[in-house]
């Protein structure tokens, strides 16, 4: 997905400069314009504005709070950094109140439409922090994404990516049993889309996944285990 994102970003003229844990990764966007660099502090010493999307919460910490390889290291007083990876609002909190005292301003914006978002700039992102440091940024996130929204302060574009995740969860699981019940019960699978599409049923996991199922297409659009450990998250946050 990050992969993506950058493009659309060098498309439209922006100087970047990229970091991956496995360089070969980058190669693509070095065609593209774009410079590599060989850590994320690298990538913050020479950048205005620095984003991150990543898999996990611990990688999340390495990339911006590592004292000597992460972007805090070196990223100029006024600088922005934005975390786009689905992480946990603790941390973001915690990644803004540390950036606040180097003088740099902190959004977590984590997105949703997954691969396919990412390659055509339609993704949703749902971001927490100060309004100003939205405002300043949303050009940026604009080429990126349709649909954007500044849900609150430090956390809460985290805090909304759960109620994404759960929302999904749990729509998915209805879709796939709702099918299988279709097809076990004798039903064209394909007929009874159709038929419950319009109705209170209706959804964007019926009407995109369902097909897709229907016609036995199993491409995977995102790894389990990263819902795995979104879910985590979300039962996680709903303890404290």
């Amino acid at each position: 997905m990050g992969a993506s994102m950058v493009g659309h970003i060098l498309k439209h003229g922006y100087e970047v400069t990229v970091y991956n844990r496995t360089l070969s990764k980058c190669d693509g966007l070095k065609e593209q314009g774009a410079t590599v660099a060989h850590t994320p502090a690298e990538v913050a010493k020479v950048s205005d504005i620095v984003f991150g999307i990543v898999g996990y919460p611990s990688d999340v910490r390495k990339v911006f709070l590592d004292p000597e390889w992460g972007v805090l290291s070196s990223i100029k007083s006024g600088g922005v950094i934005v975390d786009m990876t689905t992480s946990e609002p603790s941390l973001a909190k915690e990644i803004y109140e540390a950036a606040k005292l180097k003088g740099v301003s902190s959004l977590d914006a984590p997105v949703s439409g997954g691969d396919v978002g990412a390659r055509e700039g339609t993704l949703s992102i749902m971001v927490g922090g100060d309004a100003s440091t939205v405002e300043s940024t949303m050009p940026l996130f604009e080429i990126m994404g349709k649909n954007i929204r500044h849900m609150g302060g430090a956390g809460a574009g985290q805090h909304t990516k759960m109620v994404n995740q759960i929302l999904i969860a749990t729509n998915m699981i209805g879709v796939v049993e709702g099918l299988l019940y279709a097809q076990k019960s004798g039903l064209d699978v394909e007929e009874a889309i159709r038929a419950v599409s319009a109705g209170a049923a209706g959804s964007w996991s019926i009407s995109n996944l369902g097909p897709r199922i229907a016609n036995r297409n199993f491409d995977p659009g995102f790894f389990v285990e990263h819902f795995v450990k979104d879910m985590g998250i979300a039962l996680k946050e709903a303890e404290r």
